[in-house]
């Protein structure tokens, strides 16, 4: 039984799990280790980890002389601890983990050269459709700024494609309203959990 607050977020068989005290972190480690082996499982070890996180990880590692606490990478998003600028209070701010921007625009890639030779209205609409989906999930508080950079890699690889359709250099200025017209700048389309508790809460009031 755990003597502090415990925090649990599970989808699928992906699973973050949060205490207060170390000690029993590391307990409900090894229970869960031996919990899965009785039915022939195991952890995955790359992605197993037990790491120092929370508003107080920078301030205590500091203090011993260590570096930046550790980020963790879950459900598409590599979370780390940060601070708001508004006012500087503890918060854990996302960004869209690496390798899955790198595995969409790879995919984006291989279909963009599949539709080499259709209409650009056609293929805009399509990249239209991919890129507001993409932000439907992805459009985060602090997130944006991968976002841009996705969608800057997004319009080189449709401007390669539209060079080799062409077979001449085709000057990017000149594609910019193209790109304008298609592809959509990233917002942010989550609120923040607060905002979201309070919806759902509409009597509760934050007290000092």
């Amino acid at each position: 039984m755990a003597t502090g607050d415990v925090i649990v977020v599970r989808y699928a068989d992906d699973l973050v799990v949060g205490f207060e005290n170390r000690r029993e972190a590391e307990r409900f480690l090894e229970a869960f280790r031996e919990r899965l082996a009785k039915f022939g499982l195991e952890l995955h070890p790359e992605k197993t980890r037990l790491i120092e996180f929370g508003r107080f990880a920078a301030q205590n590692r500091e203090k011993r002389g260590e570096g930046k606490p550790e980020t963790f990478t879950f459900l598409g998003f590599t979370h780390y601890c940060g601070k708001r600028r508004s006012n500087g209070a503890f918060t854990v701010w996302r960004k869209t983990a690496k390798k899955r921007m790198v595995a969409k625009l790879h995919a984006i890639k291989a279909e963009l050269r599949l539709r080499m030779h259709e209409p650009g209205a056609d293929v805009g609409a399509w990249l239209r459709r991919v890129v507001t989906g993409y932000y439907r999930y992805h459009a985060v508080p602090g997130n944006l700024a991968r976002l841009s950079v996705f969608g800057q890699r997004l319009r080189r690889l449709w401007w390669l494609i539209l060079r080799r359709r062409s077979q001449r250099p085709t000057p990017w200025d000149r594609l910019l309203p193209i790109f304008q017209r298609w592809i959509p700048a990233p917002r942010v389309l989550h609120p923040y959990p607060i905002a979201r508790f309070l919806a759902t809460h509409p009597r509760w009031e934050p007290y000092a």
